[in-house]
């Protein structure tokens, strides 16, 4: 036997009893729950962890046998877990997200969310004036929507805004998954781009502002205004504040790079990229959401009132949720 070999079968016989009895208390809590122990288990536990804490160092110290440190370095770190690791469970964790982490992230960044949207529409806004004003404004924002353009009859973009029976089976499916991947990617731009100070971030909202736009001025002048809002109200409400948030949580992450404030930059970048990650989180399940109602209610519901009191439901729905709970911290 080599001396390491002796080494560590002397340091192994000496403490091993100690590590099994970790081991068999680590084992128990994770197969039935920390209650299982008896009070001097309980007690005695911390004792073993910081044993086993011991070994490791005094192994890497002397460079002890590889397989031991590691066997060690295993032990210690679920010990670790339990002694200071969270203290939920799963189903915890998931409930805590939607009743407090995501709505108090969103509404910390209500001046972000007031920005986004006015760039977003105010934009829709100009760009639906320009149409209004002279068709040919249509062509550079949204020339890419087929049979959709000012050449199109009252009766042709009508047929547009609603579905027939006979159309709708085998292609809802595929409609929302289509949308749902490209919704969820705008996001993650307008997301992803606020690190560079918000500016690609703000070009990006404001494309999509013009894009919409040009596609609501295109209906309203020919006098389909009502039908064209409720069309796209019944998905756009959840869809266009999901797009929205996303920007909100991207202009923090760039507001807090280039002014981290009185905090030193890693410390304000580590809370804004927490709360823009929650907000991140909640914005795909909202775009999931947006992608049902776009591919299956707005296909399905052909009446504009109906698609009116859906997108109204929809939009007091999220203002309570984020603004207005009982609770929410102002």
């Amino acid at each position: 036997m080599s001396e390491l070999d002796l080494k560590s079968y002397r340091f192994r016989a000496e403490r091993e009893d100690d590590w099994r009895a970790l081991e068999g208390l680590l084992e128990r809590i994770q197969n039935s729950g920390v209650n299982v122990l008896k009070p001097d288990e309980l007690v005695a536990l911390p004792q073993l962890y910081r044993t086993a804490v011991s070994s490791l160092s005094t192994a890497r110290a002397v460079s002890l046998d590889r397989n031991l440190i590691t066997y060690l370095e295993t032990l210690c770190t679920r010990g670790y877990l339990f002694m200071y690791g969270p203290r939920v469970s799963f189903w915890e964790r998931f409930s805590s997200f939607f009743r407090r982490d995501w709505p108090d992230a969103v509404r910390s960044m209500v001046g972000a969310t007031i920005l986004s949207a006015a760039i977003m529409f105010g934009f829709a806004l100009i760009v639906m004036m320009l149409v209004l004003s002279d068709s040919e404004w249509f062509y550079p924002f949204a020339a890419f929507l087929d049979e959709r353009t000012p050449e199109a009859s009252q009766e042709t973009l009508r047929a547009t805004l609603y579905t027939e029976d006979e159309d709708i089976a085998g292609m809802l499916s595929v409609f929302a998954s289509q949308l749902f991947t490209h919704n969820t990617m705008v996001a993650l731009l307008c997301f992803a781009l606020g690190f560079m100070v918000g500016i690609p971030t703000a070009i990006l909202l404001a494309y999509n502002g013009c894009i919409l736009g040009a596609y609501v001025g295109l209906y309203v002048s020919k006098g389909l205004g009502f039908e064209i809002i409720g069309w796209l109200m019944i998905h756009g409400v959840t869809e266009l504040f999901a797009i929205i948030l996303a920007a909100a949580a991207g202009f923090v992450i760039g507001k807090t790079l280039a002014f981290p404030g009185e905090k030193r930059r890693v410390d304000a970048m580590a809370d804004a990229g927490k709360r823009a990650g929650n907000v991140g989180m909640g914005v795909v399940v909202m775009l999931f959401l947006a992608a049902l109602l776009e591919g299956f209610g707005r296909q399905l519901i052909n009446d504009d009132l109906t698609r009116y009191m859906v997108a109204g439901v929809s939009l007091l729905g999220w203002l309570s949720y984020f603004y207005l709970r009982p609770g929410a911290k102002r």
